[in-house]
């Protein structure tokens, strides 16, 4: 069904666990739902505005989480230490949340005085206790009748600042929500969905100022990052990732390891000759999840996906900047600053999409000084210099590296690793303590095939060719701990099904993370020795959160599977503590 027609379109395999690209699917928008927010219980008069004081100082706080990914520096690092090494054994459910959504789910939950809030797929909110699990109201977005987004109807968390919640929806709009009620107090359009615009990441708020980027890498949309007002939803500034002049980049060779990535530089340089450069409005780079803001330096850092098409590349010539990168603009304008290229030319769609992390680091001389890590789908941790972008060092590789930068070809050629990682969308932590960043990674063989494909207009799939799962290759995750200042493995955990949905580190030397098969784990964070395990009978391929209320701290984790990997759906939170 054309999206004309009142459709939306989902492309349910990237993962590619079923083998290959399948179509689309499609959704009716009112099969899905319609608007509405319904209250079950008036909510007690405990939630306080969150300050910008609060929000620069979540990284120190135990009582709440109102970040997605913990602060603004996105360590998923939580201070408190009731539950520990010693005593995790004993931790036990406490309550379980089930949502009207039995579909993936991604979510990062927010707690702030003693009140959760949820998402789900297909864009609903919830407001629940955070102790009992009792449920205060529920808000279902009006979708548009068109949406338009690969890997699953996700959405990864809303944001909080003052008395509202920020949440970007599948049919690119940001809404703002009152959080004791759940009424809708402002919408805005972001970008238009019927061009291949959607939305499932967590924004996050700094200074009155929403920031998000856009999903669509796969349908040939212009990336970018919007910052926009609070109180208003008006639009402050927008970065777009793809500029429109200089996307041709430098003509690089290697990649940022030094290993040559096989470009035929000259026929590069002829294609664009012949076709000029007005292919950035096609050019993909997506920003899949939520920046990190240093406001010290009035900076934002974030990460751009692959370039679209996303295999067949003799339709963008050059380095196609600033896809598989990361970048740097000014808090306050959007300016650029810097970006690093960890690969130029992308032809294996293997973009940028972890959140990248702000912690110092020991430079090559042993110095401290501010650094940035990002896990990418190479199964690299790398660590770059955040007042200037420049490669510190990168890590030993996680997962298997064969045949690298292989080129696609028309039957379809192997190359380790795979189009989901290494580390996929998901989280990384990184605990102060141990000096270790955790990081969830996939090893799923593929073979790389290429087409080619003119742009067919962004509500339709554009990856100019496919990637497939290899039926008789062993598909598996690791949970990796890496040492930042010296990039050596420390330890890892090998798991039976690859690892997709993120990590959490707390002051109790613990590190939890979940697997598509239900269970959910605590680790040793300095040892990676199993400690402790629940099955949650729906896969956990969403980032754990802790908090602390009336002295008592929590541990919560969603499971609701994964569409990208097609691991068993579900519909709960499930939050623990000890007995």
């Amino acid at each position: 069904m054309h999206p004309s027609r009142h459709t939306r379109s989902l492309c349910v395999s990237l993962a590619l666990t079923i083998g290959a690209m399948a179509p689309a699917a499609t959704f009716a928008a009112d099969e899905v739902q319609n608007s509405a927010t319904t209250t079950s219980t008036p909510m007690p008069d405990v939630l306080r505005p969150v300050s910008q004081q609060q929000l620069d100082a979540a990284n120190t706080h135990a009582g709440d989480w109102i970040h997605s990914n913990g602060s603004y520096a996105q360590t998923r690092y939580y201070p408190g230490t009731q539950i520990n090494t010693t005593n995790v054994s004993k931790l036990k459910p406490v309550f379980i949340f089930q949502t009207a959504v039995n579909e993936s789910m991604e979510t990062a939950p927010i707690v702030s005085n003693g009140i959760m809030f949820v998402t789900t797929s297909f864009n609903h909110v919830y407001a629940v206790d955070a102790v009992t699990g009792k449920e205060y109201w529920h808000y279902k977005h009006k979708m548009g009748p068109v949406t338009t987004f690969c890997c699953g109807p996700n959405n990864r968390g809303v944001a909080i600042s003052g008395d509202r919640l920020f949440m970007g929806t599948l049919d690119s709009k940001l809404v703002a929500l009152d959080a004791k009620t759940g009424n809708l107090l402002w919408e805005t359009q972001i970008a238009d969905p019927e061009e291949g615009y959607s939305e499932t990441m967590a924004p996050t708020v700094v200074e009155d100022k929403v920031l998000i980027g856009t999903n669509g890498g796969e349908y040939g949309i212009r990336g970018f990052v919007k910052a926009f007002d609070a109180a208003t939803g008006k639009l402050i500034w927008t970065f777009y990732t793809i500029p429109d002049k200089g996307q041709e980049g430098v003509w690089a060779t290697d990649d940022a390891t030094g290993r040559n990535m096989k470009r035929d530089i000259a026929a590069e340089q002829k294609q664009l000759a012949d076709k000029g450069g007005d292919f950035y409005k096609t050019l993909g780079g997506g920003v899949w999840m939520t920046p990190a803001v240093d406001r010290a330096s009035r900076t934002v850092y974030f990460v751009v996906g692959n370039p679209s098409p996303d295999l067949y590349g003799a339709i963008r010539p050059g380095d196609n900047l600033y896809t598989d990168s990361l970048v740097a603009v000014n808090l306050d304008t959007g300016e650029y600053k810097w970006h690093f290229q960890y690969i130029a030319h992308d032809v294996w769609d293997m973009d940028a999409v972890s959140p990248p992390i702000l912690v110092d680091v020991r430079d090559k001389n042993g110095h401290m000084v501010p650094g940035i890590l990002h896990g990418g789908k190479t199964g690299h941790i790398y660590v770059n210099d955040r007042r200037t972008g420049k490669l510190i060092r990168f890590s030993k590789a996680m997962i298997p590296q064969e045949d690298m930068w292989t080129l696609p070809t028309s039957t379809g050629a192997r190359m380790l690793p795979g189009a989901n990682g290494g580390v996929e969308w998901s989280p990384m932590a990184f605990s102060p303590k141990t000096r270790l960043a955790y990081a969830a990674n996939l090893h799923q063989p593929m073979t790389y095939q290429v087409e080619d494909v003119a742009y067919p207009g962004g509500s339709k799939l554009w990856l100019g060719g496919a990637f497939k799962t290899i039926p008789t290759e062993a598909q598996w995750g690791k949970l990796s701990a890496v040492n930042v200042d010296t990039g050596k493995i420390a330890w890892d955990f090998k798991t039976d099904q690859p690892l997709i949905g993120g990590v959490l580190a707390t002051a109790g030397n613990l590190v939890f993370n979940g697997e598509g098969n239900g269970l959910f784990r605590a680790f040793d964070a300095a040892t990676g020795k199993k400690l402790w395990e629940f099955q949650c009978g729906a896969g956990v391929n969403a980032p754990a959160v802790s908090y602390t209320v009336h002295g008592k701290q929590y541990v919560a984790v969603a499971a609701g599977g994964n569409t990208q990997l097609d691991f068993k759906r579900g519909n709960s939170v499930i939050v623990f503590a000890l007995q």
